[in-house]
């Protein structure tokens, strides 16, 4: 295991008051996986402080990633029969594409399910080691080589989605772990990282009548003990990333579709429910077995929770985007409202936190940029790149990586 760079445990042990530079953004949300970044661009303008624009040339909502001078997306092409799925790797100088890799033809009737709102290449791969681990939901996984595309290896558990796939996968150690809660049988399952083969699989522990949900796992270390915590329909579980035991359960009745990251500060972990109502509940994993929703659930709360943006946990606060552009910051202790402010447009980007300037950008691709603190919240900027933003962004060396509906930006000036 690559210790710089995917020591995950260690780094969300860390106060988050004391976020790491970014040389890299290897998974969805970053190193830490919760959104953090030393600094970006705050005031930019879209024609002097762009360092490069560049097409993408294939389609989807997967969100950049980064090692070294590299950026990965995933990609579709074609329709129908011709349908076929790309990993794509990108120059971070210069933007020029490197290499563009075929890796999976979907059958037909694997298309499908897909929600107008989704795409068929919205889970965001990661990296490790010089290794890519691209996932299309149901459609199926690869691992590649990051320096030339060279396919190492190709698998596929299939299961019946509804409204195709998003969440992205997470490593610990020697295993990529998936979630696949689609509209039957829902589970999470392992997968060995150098042969594809799966090491373990665990059913999801949850009556509900909507067993579908997109959300990536997240790993966190508590008490000496790794655990991955992966929200699901009607439940969040914390299981033993060795083994896939569910260590410990919390049900929330009906919530589905759940999209956002889970967050870890001070002890506690964050989640939301999503749809309908969702609900925001901080859960305390110390010494959590079996069913504990009673004996382990600090606070609970139904006013402005997100249905699709990740949140931020910062500071002792939580800085929360919600689908409709209300943005909220909590006492993470309490749960207490601190304030809020209302941006305008539909959201569905995860935002991120670069020193103190939260960064959103809505579906119509208006880029917001936030001065927040515990005390208040103020916009500073607004950029409309006139394209659809639904990928959320990556942060490298102060610079901005966006990924709009036809192009992939960075910004580095403001």
């Amino acid at each position: 295991m690559n210790k710089c760079l995917c020591g995950v445990a260690f780094l969300l042990s860390l106060s988050s008051s004391n976020v790491l530079a970014q040389t890299s953004w290897p998974q969805f949300r970053g190193p830490t996986a919760q959104g953090l970044a030393e600094k970006a661009p705050g005031k930019w303008d879209p024609e002097k402080d762009v360092a490069w624009k560049t097409e993408v040339g294939a389609e989807g909502w997967s969100s950049p990633v980064i090692s070294g001078d590299t950026l990965v997306l995933t990609g579709s092409s074609g329709s129908g029969d011709d349908t076929r799925l790309h990993v794509l790797a990108f120059d971070t100088q210069t933007g020029d594409a490197r290499w563009k890799k075929e890796v999976i033809s979907p059958k037909r009737e694997e298309l499908l399910a897909k929600h107008a709102k989704n795409s068929l290449a919205s889970s965001t791969p990661i990296i490790r080691d010089g290794i890519i681990y691209a996932h299309f939901g149901h459609m199926g996984t690869v691992a590649l080589q990051l320096a030339d595309g060279e396919i190492l290896w190709s698998k596929n558990f299939s299961y019946p989605p509804m409204h195709g796939g998003a969440s992205s996968p997470l490593l610990v150690d020697d295993h990529l772990i998936v979630s696949a809660d689609g509209e039957e049988d829902p589970v999470i399952f392992a997968r060995n990282v150098e042969t594809g083969k799966i090491v373990w699989k665990t059913a999801r522990d949850a009556k509900v009548k909507r067993t579908f949900s997109f959300c990536t796992p997240l790993l966190i270390e508590e008490g000496g003990r790794k655990i991955v915590v992966s929200p699901a329909s009607g439940m969040v579980g914390g299981y033993d990333p060795k083994t896939g035991e569910a260590v410990w359960k919390v049900s929330y009745e009906e919530g589905f579709s759940v999209v956002p990251r889970p967050v870890f500060m001070d002890g506690l972990v964050y989640i939301s429910t999503s749809f309908m109502k969702p609900q925001l509940i901080a859960i305390d994993p110390k010494g959590a077995k079996g069913e504990v929703s009673k004996s382990h659930v600090k606070w609970k709360e139904k006013k402005f929770g997100p249905k699709t943006p990740s949140f931020i946990a910062h500071d002792g606060v939580l800085y929360i985007l919600d689908d409709t552009g209300m943005v909220t910051c909590r006492d993470a202790k309490s749960g207490k409202l601190k304030w809020r402010e209302k941006l305008i447009g539909n959201f569905s980007a995860s935002p991120i936190l670069a020193a103190n300037h939260l960064h959103c950008q809505t579906e119509d691709g208006v880029c917001y940029v936030m001065e927040v603190s515990p005390e208040g919240g103020k916009l500073i900027h607004e950029v409309d790149l006139e394209q659809r933003i639904l990928a959320s962004p990556a942060v490298v060396d102060g610079a901005l990586y966006l990924r709009t509906e036809s192009h992939l930006w960075k910004i580095t000036g403001g």
